[in-house]
């Protein structure tokens, strides 16, 4: 039933007296030269505990310091044996055992779910919730798997939001969230999940019934199915990460939010306003709660809910999303919040008491604009309430500076789970590496200075707001634009860009190439005939039309003079160009 790696490493802690002393406090280990490749804020350090897991998802990590992880479509052993379970034999912070187990296969879809309750080991696939009994000083538990939940769902392996992590109060009750099938509620027989440009969303929606939303369950029954629950809250589209805060006896979540704003609704929303929005959300979620999914969504930047384009929004309207629930806070749009960590321990700084660390997985579609987010963040609190403003804890997973494509990053974290002695641990999905992170400083003495270096981090192309023009990643190319440049205007210009001195005036130096975009966009699409003066000299020649050139060649074009000739000056996009040419078309 089990797969063992390294086996010779696996001979340890056979009695209860050797269990005991492996369970003994120990001083922490010395983190990597490099932090693992992590930054992280002044004092706190970071080591590799594994490197190669598999495709990791959520972690967990037992009272002995044993770590368990979730791998999705349990890639590792080909639909069988999905958990695998760590051990740290000599107390270097490495696992020295590695161990992939369980007797189940999974659907496929990424399942996520796995957690430490009351002595049992809870593992989720896409369509169930199992359990076993963990055995004191044993890795790999030892009991019958049981069945705790079926989805009965029959489209639930094409779900997209279909994921199971689970959240345990301290009443005796269990929480699970049933995802969305579709991004907004659309006519999935019509259109499919995503829907078609201009598609409105059904109303009422048919979904909420069985779906987006988190049920509650008996936490002490097993053999379950949804009927069996009660549902506890709605209007929430996709739940990967959750948990129970006893600090104000909450439930809280992060939630995914829709997608497609430009692609449905191009006459709405710019690609700009679809690559930032709709909010990513942290939510208190309470008995009764609704976000309003799929009738409205979180604004970030406005702080507020407003009306889904498909219910007749238009990024400004409320109009019923007044009625829903507000979240925690809101973080940028499509950065995929995977995991929330309350953290309870005293290792950490006395700031990080109770707050809430979420690991972002990043986004997929924010083209053209730099995909966002792969770092994990920290929330702070204030009584039970997040004072408004999120840090970088911890950055440096995707290793190069700007992500054009989902695929340029290396690490995309995942999950987070709180050893036994405080401190954190974070998964990633493409290898599964495992880091754990520990503090080393005087804890009494951290303060702003040491989260400076994280603040300035903000600015980078993964986490910052990105410029509308200047980080459009679909901008003219210089090679493209120079060769473009030698055919149709360096006759006129002159190849070093600096005109005739006689009719045609000089780009190198040019106010009015470096000035006003969409100006000098209207005189390279539409011509420009009369005098003009440039540099405190009057040229009077002809400017023909160039309309037959695509959008992208003369955004090439000019990028390559207003970065050329001694200029510097932002690059044009290919959109900057087309929204002057739908101006010029709509004058005619």
């Amino acid at each position: 039933m089990y797969k063992y790696r390294l086996l010779e490493l696996f001979i340890i802690c056979l009695s209860t007296s050797l269990f005991l002393q492996c369970s003994r406090p120990i001083e922490l280990p010395p983190g990597d030269p490099d932090n693992g490749g992590l930054i992280l804020p002044t004092n706190f350090e970071a080591l590799v505990v594994a490197d190669r897991t598999g495709r990791a998802r959520h972690i967990t990590v037992n009272d002995n310091g044993d770590i368990y992880v979730k791998l999705t479509y349990n890639d590792a052993m080909q639909g069988e044996g999905g958990t695998v379970g760590l051990r740290d034999i000599n107390h270097d912070g490495k696992a020295d055992t590695i161990v992939y187990f369980g007797d189940y296969k999974d659907e496929g879809g990424s399942a996520v779910g796995v957690t430490i309750h009351n002595g049992y080991l809870y593992t989720s696939t896409v369509r169930k919730v199992y359990r076993n009994k963990l055995t004191p000083g044993k890795l790999v538990p030892e009991s019958e798997t049981e069945v705790v939940l079926t989805d009965e769902d029959e489209n639930v392996v094409r779900n997209w939001h279909t994921t199971k992590p689970l959240a345990f109060d301290n009443k005796g009750y269990m929480y699970v969230p049933f995802g969305s099938p579709s991004d907004a509620c659309q006519d999935l027989t019509k259109f499919g999940p995503a829907g078609i440009p201009g598609g409105q969303g059904l109303d009422p929606c048919p979904e909420l019934e069985n779906h987006a939303g988190i049920w509650r369950f008996d936490a002490n029954k097993i053999n379950l199915t949804q009927k069996d629950g009660v549902k506890y809250a709605t209007g929430i589209r996709s739940v990967v990460g959750m948990q129970w805060n006893p600090a104000d006896q909450s439930l809280y979540a992060v939630v995914n939010g829709i997608d497609n704003f430009h692609t449905m609704f191009p006459d709405l929303f710019s690609s700009w306003q679809a690559a930032v929005l709709p909010a990513e959300l942290l939510t208190k979620v309470k008995e009764g709660s609704n976000f309003g999914w799929p009738y409205a969504y979180y604004d970030h930047m406005q702080e507020k809910n407003v009306l889904q384009p498909g219910y007749g929004g238009d990024g400004k309207r409320i109009g019923r999303a007044s009625e829903f629930d507000k979240p925690s806070i809101g973080f940028p749009g499509h950065w995929a919040p995977m995991d929330v960590l309350f953290y309870r321990g005293n290792q950490f700084p006395m700031r990080y008491t109770n707050g809430a660390f979420v690991a972002f997985h990043g986004s997929t579609d924010r083209s053209p604009y730099p995909q966002a987010g792969y770092i994990v963040c920290f929330v702070p609190f204030e009584n039970g309430e997040p004072t408004g403003k999120w840090e970088v804890f911890a950055d440096g997973f995707t290793v190069v500076d700007t992500v054009v494509n989902t695929s340029d990053a290396k690490y995309r974290p995942m999950g987070l789970a709180e050893g036994p002695d405080g401190s954190l641990y974070i998964s990633e999905s493409n290898e599964g590496k495992i880091w754990r992170v520990m503090f080393k400083g005087d804890k009494d003495k951290f303060g702003e200075a040491a989260l400076e270096p994280m603040e300035k981090r903000k600015d980078r192309s993964y986490i910052k707001t990105p410029d509308e023009v200047a980080d459009n990643l679909h901008r003219g190319d210089l090679l493209g634009g120079r060769i473009l440049y030698t055919s149709y205007c360096a006759t006129c210009h002159q190849r070093d860009g600096k005109g005739d001195n006689n009719l045609f005036p000089p780009l190198a130096g040019s106010e009015l190439v470096t000035g006003d975009a969409e100006r000098l966009i209207d005189i390279v699409l539409n011509g420009l005939q009369g005098e003009i003066n440039i540099n405190g000299k009057t040229y009077n020649g002809l400017m023909p039309r160039n309309d037959h050139l695509d959008d992208h060649a003369i955004a090439s074009i000019l990028t390559y003079v207003r970065t050329r000739f001694n200029n510097n000056s932002v690059p044009i996009s290919a959109i900057q160009v087309g929204k002057v040419r739908n101006k010029s078309a709509q004058k005619q």
